[in-house]
């Protein structure tokens, strides 16, 4: 289950809460809007400046992680250690307004909710920090990014590729920088291992995101499905298309056993 984050922090008011869920394909997720998801993670970013225990804990699924899940006890495993989990992928959506009756209202897709937490990052003054993909896509999504919101502060960057024996310098420097939102993309479940192995480590670390793939689009190396296909669900057939070779089998695998899923573990 997802904890509740509704402890003082020792600040001066409560610390903000984790939103309500619903049950879909198994996994306990998120009933909150992208707006009501950023303003959240700037709530939590600046409590955390008070001296929080731990960071706040965000991650995302979608088909192919439900269908992950579904078929491996130890991912399902590691989504449940999140604070809240993100509908990433409008099937969630869809069908949650089909099965549940309290249905989630949007879809909170990463590469849509950096953008909103960034425009208020950069009036409240919370840091960012991106860790993952290579060096030029880490440096080409940290330069995108500065260049679309000016005002915004980076306390650091690194790409993903680094060995066990490196990941306690990663961690380190991650604690040394204290950004208020870190931002993890490693891809699943790497991200979210990274982050069960780390999390408590993360002292001065207001919000932990797994990203998944976001720093690809956020640098331009690979491009956003046309605004249709995003509403319509069909982002995932746009990617596969882009990437048949590493794509196709994987789609094709785990969208029936997602879909089965969603409609026989949803309420």
């Amino acid at each position: 289950m997802l904890r509740a984050v509704n402890e003082d922090n020792g600040s001066a008011g409560p610390a903000p809460r984790c939103p309500p869920s619903v049950r879909l394909g198994g996994l306990q997720i998120a009933q909150v809007s992208m707006d009501a998801a950023a303003d959240s993670f700037i709530a939590h970013a600046l409590a955390a400046r008070d001296g929080a225990p731990r960071p706040y804990y965000s991650t995302s699924a979608n088909g192919q992680v439900i269908a992950m899940c579904r078929a491996d006890a130890r991912f399902r495993a590691l989504m449940h250690e999140a604070d809240e989990i993100h509908a990433d992928g409008m099937p969630m959506v869809l069908i949650s307004r089909m099965r549940s009756t309290t249905p989630i209202s949007e879809r909170v897709a990463t590469t849509d909710l950096v953008h909103a937490v960034a425009r208020r990052a950069e009036s409240e003054g919370v840091s960012f920090y991106f860790l993952g993909g290579s060096e030029e896509v880490n440096r080409r999504a940290v330069e995108a990014m500065r260049a679309a919101y000016p005002g915004l502060t980076f306390a650091g960057r690194r790409n993903g590729y680094f060995t066990p024996e490196e990941e306690e310098r990663v961690v380190a420097d991650i604690r040394e920088a204290r950004p208020d939102i870190l931002w993890i993309g490693l891809g699943f479940p790497l991200e979210q291992a990274f982050v069960k192995r780390n999390l408590d480590r993360f002292t001065g670390v207001g919000v932990v995101k797994t990203a998944g793939g976001l720093f690809d689009f956020l640098s331009g190396k690979n491009a956003r499905a046309p605004l249709w296909m995003q509403k319509a669900g069909l982002e995932w057939l746009h990617r596969m298309c882009l990437e048949p070779r590493r794509l196709a089998r994987r789609y094709l695998v785990t969208n029936p056993v997602a879909i089965y899923a969603l409609l026989r573990n949803s309420d």
